[in-house]
């Protein structure tokens, strides 16, 4: 399932809805760097690969913007560690 994906700056977050539940991320923006903080999921939606979808839109935007990401979120860093196309935009 692919989830439509909300970027709320003026909340630091990236929203996806699901009619049983947000699954978000969380980021603090200092300069060109971004901390990404928490990702949530709700119980019943972990495992569909959905914090996946928001934590690529969240990287998507950082390189966008030019930023360089601090992934303080353990799932966020294991996602770049799997990942190497994002290892670019480690700070």
């Amino acid at each position: 399932m692919m989830l439509e994906i909300h970027h709320l700056p003026e909340q630091q977050r990236f929203e996806g809805r699901h009619p049983d539940g947000v699954c978000e991320l969380d980021y603090v923006r200092q300069g060109q760097v971004l901390t990404f903080t928490h990702t949530g999921t709700p119980p019943a939606l972990r495992g569909q690969g959905l914090a996946a979808q928001v934590v690529e839109a969240g990287l998507q935007w950082a390189r966008s913007q030019g930023c360089k990401v601090v992934p303080a979120c353990s799932y966020v860093a294991v996602y770049m560690q799997r990942h190497p196309q994002w290892q670019d935009l480690r700070a």
